[in-house]
């Protein structure tokens, strides 16, 4: 009797014990680099343990299952754990979704968990940590040519990898890509990496430069340079030998971080600096050159101000002749042939101008100055074009006779059309009958009553069409993205002259154009994804080009001085690279 009642009380117990089933993160808060141990832990054996996706995490082992149980004065207590070690494959706050299990019918899910993963972290020397090799042997370093720049001064960041000559990469990815925040910034392309010997803290390592870029600060003060992040999967040499006495390798992976870098940006001096000063930096040549200075009735000249040197030549707006009223001038057509290496951009920009005389005489173009600031010197030049003098030989003779710089003069004659003097009479008339055939029982009565019937196979046609209209979720989508690319576009059109309404909206017809012919979304438009994919759709290499191009013009002209030349010829590409690529994608 007593035992059966021991049976029957234990019985309760177990079946009247609260059920508990909890994850538990071994942090909330790591680096990019650091691993992650998650515990499922229940304390009854619950049944179909369905365990989370781990979205944002890359799985390094589990699940390891650990089973306990025990009896403690006459109670009995049963704990059973999952086990999983992650990865976080990106920075910011991931969320562990709940894992489920079954248990006497009833289904019971864990609290979800918040993970923040910050930039990768240093992390401490474990002697019994076989990983100690990779932490000597690999190193990712940022390289940055200068950390007090000027404001617009170049600079470059190159990021090398070492790596001892003891191990092998067979491959590496990119976590974290660096961001330049108020720079502007040029990528200089590596087309085959190759393994060079240097030293790194005094020990000899081999090299190679992953990536080179160059960068313009566009704001004084400190600037932050982002991290660059890779993963690296590492072949390393054992203790052991196979059968013919060769080293056998064991693979692992490494994450290794190149650290943000703070750059001290030096504001530009304002003593001596040039009223018409436009942002130019570096050591530039200025020149205002006419293709012709005397010209005959009906004929045009070009009048070219150019800038050549070495400096940010894309960063800043030439200046603009002032021409007498009598020669009507065109708006410019700029042109660049700007390289930009790892030393900074050098080339020439230019604006060439299209004059045409109004009338016979001798005119003056004033002189033009061009400032800059001299990094040689840390001060500011101000170079002066030569004046030049226009001679018209013939044509009419200006209303201001006498006058080097007439105003314009127009003549204007008002004609009389004869035959609008006469529009009010009529020539044809219009004859109705007074005695009319009644409507009720005539044919077009039948016609009408008719047509109603007749319709009916095409109402129906048409609401078939259109429910296949409606269901088609995507191309639906796709035409949207392409009536939203012609509306930013228009939009762009009438925001000529405000730069940053303009810019948006042209960045916006071309995102959604992509959207519209690649069926892509904006989250994936990196540079390097936009080249691939319309490559595939067999665009033409020289249109891609001048799509990026016209994408950077839009990111530039955040921070950049832009004319109505410029967006006019922007406008003109977008429109042109457009309608390139609807005859090119496949």
């Amino acid at each position: 009797m007593k035992k059966l009642l021991f049976i029957l009380i234990l019985t309760c117990q177990t079946f009247f014990a609260q059920v508990q089933f909890d994850a538990k993160a071994s942090k909330t808060s790591l680096g990019l680099n650091e691993r992650l141990r998650i515990d499922f832990t229940m304390n009854v054996d619950g049944d179909n343990f369905v365990p989370p996706s781990f979205e944002g995490f890359r799985l390094l082992a589990g699940p390891s299952q650990q089973v306990s149980q025990s009896w403690v004065n006459g109670k009995s207590s049963f704990n059973k754990t999952y086990s999983y070690f992650l990865l976080p494959t990106q920075k910011g706050t991931i969320s562990i979704k709940q894992a489920s299990i079954e248990y006497n019918g009833q289904v019971y899910k864990t609290t979800p968990i918040s993970i923040k993963v910050t930039d990768a972290v240093q992390q401490p020397r474990d002697p019994n940590d076989n990983s100690v090799s990779i932490n000597d042997a690999l190193h990712l370093v940022a390289e940055v040519s200068k950390t007090n720049p000027y404001l617009n001064e170049p600079i470059t960041v190159v990021y090398k990898l070492y790596f001892s000559h003891n191990i092998g990469i067979s491959n590496w990815r990119e976590l974290d890509k660096p961001k330049y925040n108020d720079f502007w910034s040029q990528n200089i392309d590596i087309k085959q990496l190759v393994a060079e010997e240097g030293t790194y803290n005094g020990e000899r390592f081999r090299y190679v430069v992953l990536r080179k870029t160059v960068l313009y600060p566009q704001k004084s003060g400190k600037l932050e340079i982002e991290p660059l992040s890779l993963d690296i999967d590492v072949e390393l040499p054992t203790n052991r030998r196979n059968i013919f006495g060769q080293v056998m390798l064991t693979k692992d992976h490494k994450r290794v971080s190149a650290g943000s870098k703070i750059i001290n940006v030096k504001p530009l001096p304002e003593n001596g600096k040039p009223i018409d000063f436009s942002g130019a930096v570096g050591k530039f040549d200025f020149k205002v050159i006419p293709s012709k200075t005397t010209l005959k009735n009906g004929e045009s000249m070009d009048l070219e101000v150019s800038v050549s040197g070495t400096g940010n030549l894309k960063l800043f707006s030439l200046p603009k002749p002032v021409v007498p009223t009598a020669l009507e001038m065109y708006d410019p057509v700029h042109s660049e042939k700007v390289n930009t290496p790892l030393s900074g951009m050098n080339g020439k920009i230019s604006d060439k101008y299209t004059i045409i005389p109004q009338f016979k005489g001798i005119y003056n173009i004033k002189p033009i100055q061009f400032s800059y600031f001299d990094l040689g010197t840390n001060s500011y030049k101000t170079i002066t074009s030569d004046e030049i003098t226009i001679n018209v030989a013939d044509g009419p003779t200006s209303p201001n006779a006498g006058n080097d710089n007439p105003g314009n003069a127009s003549v204007a004659k008002k004609t009389v059309d004869a035959q609008e003097q006469f529009k009010f009479i009529h020539l044809k008339t219009k004859l109705s009958q007074i005695n009319k055939k009644d409507f009720f029982g005539s044919t077009t009565y039948y016609v009408l009553l008719g047509i109603p019937f007749l319709l009916i196979p095409f109402i129906i046609l048409f609401k078939k069409k259109k429910e296949a209209i409606d269901g088609d979720v995507m191309g639906n989508k796709l035409k949207m993205n392409n009536k939203l690319a012609k509306k930013y576009l228009s939009e762009a059109k009438k925001q000529l002259g405000n730069k940053e309404p303009f810019y948006v909206a042209l960045e916006k017809s071309l995102h959604n154009f992509l959207k519209a012919k690649l069926k892509i979304e904006t989250s994936e438009m990196s540079k390097e994804l936009i080249k691939e994919f319309l490559a595939d759709k067999k665009a033409q290499p020289e249109t891609i080009e001048k799509f990026i191009q016209i994408t950077e013009n839009c990111e530039l002209a955040r921070y950049a001085q832009f004319s109505n030349v410029a967006m006019q010829q922007d406008f003109d590409k977008a429109a042109e690279v457009i309608s390139e690529l609807e005859k090119q994608i496949s």
